[in-house]
């Protein structure tokens, strides 16, 4: 089965890199308009040009802007309108792993955690759901992590705010379904991104990022990590019409390695 979304406008978060780009990038080559928001100006130039290449005739657009705020967040819907025409495809992405012991997370790591995944969600649905209610077409996916359904030890703040984000993903099927609104949340597993390159050179191995990264995965029920590539492909589907009947769903994209289904 080919997945298209042909004529249908895409806004995604955290799309300068990573997941993100992955995602936009499959959506352009399946026919649809992307919009990609990012806080890096020259990150996100070499996301479009990337997109573009993949794909030589989607409609792109980059857009600066810090979602963490309410102004950002309408700044990047208008760009994106202004741009596309209409946003039919939300995907809420943006989000770092913050993490640490519960005494050492501070009120600000809270706030930041809480302002950037959580709220800039519920402020981007809320922008965009009037248009996608009055077309009885819409699309919302929530990027959350495994840690939302089996929140770890130390594992705050950011699974407590991915949990969040997986009541508001049910919240917002219950009331988007009868106006064609459809709602889902994918839970990210271990995935090949750039933050692993990150936690590569942060530990000063002389490994390759291959090498490290086939250890890690070797204990997984895979025997390897996921691929950003297959992430996306699942996000396509959700949004197509392949996925017109699924709402509401928390899906673990992780090679069955979290213990909650």
């Amino acid at each position: 089965m080919e997945l298209r979304i042909d004529g249908r406008a895409a806004l995604i978060t955290g799309g300068s890199k990573g997941l993100g780009l992955a995602i936009a990038r499959a959506f352009a080559q399946a026919g649809g308009a992307v919009a990609i928001v990012a806080r890096n100006a020259a990150q996100l130039a070499e996301a479009e040009a990337a997109i573009r290449a993949a794909a030589p005739a989607a409609k792109v657009a980059a857009i600066a802007a810090d979602i963490s705020t309410a102004e950002g967040c309408e700044a990047a819907y208008a760009g994106a309108v202004q741009a596309l025409g209409q946003v039919d495809i939300l995907v809420n992405n943006a989000g770092t792993s913050q993490r640490g012991p519960f005494l050492e997370v501070t009120d600000a790591l809270w706030q930041n955690d809480l302002d950037l995944k959580l709220f800039a969600a519920i402020r981007l649905a809320r922008l965009a759901w009037p248009g996608m209610q009055a077309r009885r077409w819409g699309r919302i996916v929530n990027v959350l992590n495994t840690g939302a359904k089996a929140p770890p030890a130390e594992g705050a703040p950011t699974a407590v705010t991915r949990a969040a984000g997986m009541a508001l993903t049910k919240v917002q099927a219950n009331e988007g379904a009868k106006h064609g609104i459809l709602v889902n949340a994918l839970l990210v597993g271990l995935i090949d991104s750039d933050q692993h390159r990150r936690r590569h050179a942060a530990s000063k191995t002389n490994e390759s990022y291959e090498e490290w990264l086939g250890k890690l995965g070797a204990s997984l029920p895979m025997g390897r990590y996921g691929k950003a590539e297959e992430f996306a492909a699942t996000a396509l589907f959700l949004c197509s019409e392949g996925g017109g009947y699924i709402a509401g769903t928390a899906i673990n994209v992780d090679g069955g390695r979290s213990p909650v289904v």
